[in-house]
């Protein structure tokens, strides 16, 4: 009958031997269990990716785009500066000019008079063959030199002070330099003026600006040239790593072993970690496919042949026989229940996700399902648990399948009319589940070997069994996080179960 607190439509699909068992197409490990297995093995399905950019090209135009970026504005404020260089230049010429024009100018007489020097206008001259303007006027009276070129306005002019401007005459743009002077005896101010044309001025300017373009045209050209086969030698670590890869697919046997690189620069040694990680956790999936397939075929040779005789038998008309083949058959399916329990207790990779689980549920689902074994053996079951939920940070598919088997032990290995006492405690955030029974227990040298696979104990004489339970019972409460203990009690066995941190279910989704 249904345990006080149980549901009769308690939930199914955990592993046990007397639920049925949930299909599970594939286990994390990439375990089969439709037979599909080849087909996965067999065929890779490869990942769509679309195309981009080489590596190689990705760091020439990161390098490259800064290194032009940086040229260009050194070109505009090298082009500034060399204007800026060429004007003060040729002003200071001109301006040199003009102070020799201006010192000739004398006062004789009361008149204002002047001697043109001849080497004042030689200073001017250059292979562009500018032209040279100058005028000289007392006030708004022409002295000499060109009527009109473009006069000042003489309060805008400073004493002794020479001006800089530029000005257009006769349809050519031209810089003129212009001084004030006064001088005794003379009411009104003396205007020198000296002016000349740009040619020389911009064809200096175009030969400084195409020297900067060539430096700059051959430093951008030089860096481009080094730097490809600077990448190429920075590149070489990872193009290491891609052969050494590589040469994994052309071994006839799958090598999952870690990478053999050498030394990695240290952008590289992440992603080669992150490789060997992988590997090692395709090794230990591939392993366990292969434990479970060596184990799968040993195990299931006695039954196989056993049943193979039994129908042989019952072809020849052996009443007895139907009745051992359908034994054969029900050990047959424990076995492989069994088997798929322990693949999915020792799935490699990541832990199984957590999520609240209440472990009385889970132990009044267990002994609900083994009502019927209970009742068979002739032993009594007993939970011992406090009121109201209990919960716990865990898996419950894989909690059952702990439950399940520590009970189906306390069962099969009990004394008739004895008892199987499933006691749960919370205390101080540790909850404990422990499983005993009144059977004569184990030898103490045999506590060691509990857990280990195919493994019949001194106390398994004359019971069925594979050696599975407890190796599902270890693995499970292994990925679960969970610390199990056995102790002999004289007489039986209890076996407990440690979580370290329980929490209140508001806490798990």
């Amino acid at each position: 009958m249904p345990v006080e607190g149980s549901s009769e439509n308690s939930p199914k699909g955990e592993f046990g031997g007397a639920g049925p068992l949930p299909h599970h197409p594939t286990t994390q490990s990439g375990y089969a269990v439709g037979g599909r297995a080849g087909e996965r093995a067999g065929t890779v399905t490869q990942p769509s990716r679309g195309r981009a950019v080489a590596l190689r090209t990705r760091l020439l135009a990161a390098m490259l785009a800064p290194m032009l970026g940086i040229a260009i504005l050194l070109g505009l404020a090298g082009a500034t500066l060399i204007a800026d260089v060429v004007r003060r230049t040729n002003d200071r010429v001109l301006g040199g000019a003009l102070g020799a024009i201006a010192e000739t100018v004398q006062v004789e007489r009361g008149e204002v008079t002047m001697d043109l020097p001849a080497a004042a206008f030689g200073m001017l001259e250059n292979s562009e063959r500018d032209n040279v303007y100058y005028r000289i006027a007392v006030g708004d009276r022409l002295l000499t030199g060109y009527a009109d070129l473009s006069a000042p306005r003489i309060a805008d002019l400073t004493v002794d002070a020479p001006r800089f401007r530029y000005a257009s005459y006769r349809d050519q743009p031209i810089r003129i330099a212009e001084v004030r002077r006064s001088l005794p005896r003379i009411d009104r101010p003396v205007i020198v003026q000296v002016a000349e044309t740009l040619d020389g001025r911009h064809a200096l300017q175009r030969r400084l600006l195409v020297a900067l373009l060539l430096g700059e045209v051959l430093l951008v050209g030089m860096a481009m040239l080094l730097i490809r086969p600077a990448l190429g030698w920075s590149l070489r670590p990872l193009a290491r790593l891609r052969t050494v890869v590589a040469a994994r697919d052309t071994q006839a046997t799958p090598d999952l072993s870690p990478l053999e690189t050498g030394p990695l620069p240290a952008e590289l040694r992440p992603l080669a970690e992150a490789f060997d990680h992988l590997l090692a956790r395709l090794d230990s999936a591939t392993a366990g496919m292969r434990r479970f397939t060596a184990d799968a075929s040993h195990q299931m040779r006695t039954p196989l042949a056993v049943l193979k005789v039994q129908v042989a038998l019952a072809r020849r008309g052996d009443p007895a026989a139907l009745g051992e083949i359908a034994d054969a058959a029900d050990r047959l399916e424990r076995l492989v229940t069994q088997l798929l329990a322990l693949a999915r207790a020792e799935e490699a990779g990541v832990s199984p996700p957590l999520e609240r689980v209440d472990v009385r549920e889970v132990a009044v689902t267990v002994i609900n399902r083994r009502i019927g074994q209970v009742i068979g053996a002739g032993v009594d079951i007993h939970l011992d648990a406090p009121d109201g939920d209990i919960a716990i940070a865990s898996h419950r598919t894989l909690l059952f399948e702990i439950l399940s088997n520590l009970v189906d032990n306390a069962i099969r290995y009990n004394r008739k009319g004895g008892m199987v006492t499933i006691t749960i405690r919370a205390d101080a955030g540790v909850v404990s589940i422990a499983v005993a029974d009144d059977g004569p227990g184990l030898p103490d040298a045999d506590l060691d070997r509990v857990g280990q696979r195919f493994v019949r104990l001194a106390n398994s004489a004359g019971q069925e069994g594979s050696g599975l339970g407890l190796a599902i019972v270890r693995s499970a409460a292994r990925r679960i996080g969970a610390q199990i203990d056995f102790r002999n009690t004289r007489p039986g066995l209890r076996v407990t179960l440690r979580f370290d941190t329980a929490r209140a279910s508001n806490d798990f989704t």
